[in-house]
């Protein structure tokens, strides 16, 4: 399908210009889409509605009816489809793997999968709004469907990658359960909230699946996109000799010889995300696992499968 990937947007070396990128990255998959077996999925920008009878006529579009012979009504800014909040984990951890200037991570590759989810979601006529978090909210705007709203959603998503390559993006740490909870606090209007996270944190799970809980009580549909770099993260690719291990949020540092507990990693790891998985599942989220060595389609295939069951 979609050709674009972060290699192809490094390649570009055209970081600062998001809106760009995401039309490039939503019209390849669209393309894609007619060839794949989601060709049936509409995508299009609704520029229009069907009129329904009883309504006021001042609204309906002339020059559309003689060509369909159709009544349809022009939409105004403020009407919607949908209300979705992109919620972006920003603590330091989504920084690996780690290259100086480098958007080979999982925090840029979230960033531009929300650029194109923004742009598909504006195509669709749905309002979106985006939060950062990380020990707490850094970011946060309501869902909103002007041009303008949606040019200062493009402007802090290149400011927070921007701010990523600086030495002070470091140890600023993960609590996914605290922010979760005050971000239930402010979505007022019922949404779909969809999370970008490699879901490392301090707290215990059943806390965060708490706090995915408090925002599901306010009638909420949640997407937990699961951000990983699976060589290293969880096949643990590592060269059999001894390796300093930092961790990019606390600072301490690990000294280990991969051989001698890639073993015990491997059933740690399945077993934790074994647990997320089956919790999810419980709870009624939609849990997708994003590799960021695949590129931005199994972002984009996720979200329209969630909102074609919504509409």
């Amino acid at each position: 399908m979609s050709s674009v990937d972060l290699q192809t947007i490094e390649s570009l070396q055209t970081f600062d210009n998001f809106e760009f990128l995401a039309r490039q990255i939503v019209e390849g998959f669209i393309t894609g889409l007619h060839r794949s077996p989601f060709h049936g999925f509409s995508v299009e920008f609704a520029e229009h509605r069907q009129y329904n009878s009883g309504e006021s006529t001042k609204n309906i579009d002339w020059k559309l009816f003689a060509k369909t012979d159709k009544l349809f009504t022009k939409r105004f800014e403020e009407e919607t489809n949908l209300r979705c909040q992109l919620v972006i984990d920003t603590s330091s951890s989504m920084l690996f793997p780690f290259q100086e200037k480098s958007i080979y991570n999982k925090l840029a590759f979230s960033l531009y999968s929300s650029a194109a989810l923004i742009h598909l979601l504006r195509k669709q006529r749905d309002a979106v709004g985006l939060s950062f978090i990380s020990d707490k909210i850094d970011l946060h705007t309501p869902a909103r469907l002007s041009d303008s709203h949606a040019q200062m959603l493009y402007a802090e998503l290149n400011n927070c990658l921007q701010a990523s390559f600086k030495q002070d993006s470091f140890q600023k740490n993960t609590s996914l359960s605290k922010t979760l909870n005050q971000l239930a606090e402010t979505i007022h209007k019922r949404s779909l909230v969809i999370i970008f996270s490699d879901l490392y944190q301090s707290e215990k799970y059943n806390e965060l699946f708490d706090a995915l809980q408090h925002l599901k009580y306010n009638k909420n549909e949640i997407i937990l996109f699961h951000v990983t770099e699976p060589n290293r993260e969880e096949h643990f690719e590592f060269e059999n000799r001894p390796t300093e291990l930092s961790d990019m949020e606390t600072g301490e540092i690990l000294k280990i010889n991969p051989n001698s507990i890639r073993s015990a990693y491997y059933q740690n790891i399945e077993k934790i995300n074994a647990d997320i998985v089956s919790t999810c599942h419980k709870f009624q989220i939609d849990y997708i696992k994003a590799d960021i060595n695949k590129g931005f389609d199994q972002i984009l295939t996720g979200y329209l499968i969630k909102r074609d069951k919504l509409m």
